[in-house]
């Protein structure tokens, strides 16, 4: 039982992640790990920037507001 309990806190912790927009860093990692064995990945700094910059769009993309 207190393995479901921890999953579930997992499950409710990766979704709540997920509805403000916080990338998943670890998964991008097991991810490289699995598909792209032994080529480099992003630190989590780059990791962070290109999510957002995919997600909000990067400069110059926001018609000269901000």
């Amino acid at each position: 039982m207190f393995d479901e309990i921890v999953k579930a806190g997992r499950y409710l912790g990766q979704s709540m992640r997920l509805m403000v927009g916080l990338p998943e860093y670890d998964t991008y990692l097991a991810h490289r790990d699995t598909t792209h064995p032994g080529e480099p990945s992003m630190s989590y700094e780059e990791f962070f920037r290109e999510r957002q910059e995919a997600r909000y769009g990067g400069a110059g993309k926001r018609g000269g507001c901000c």
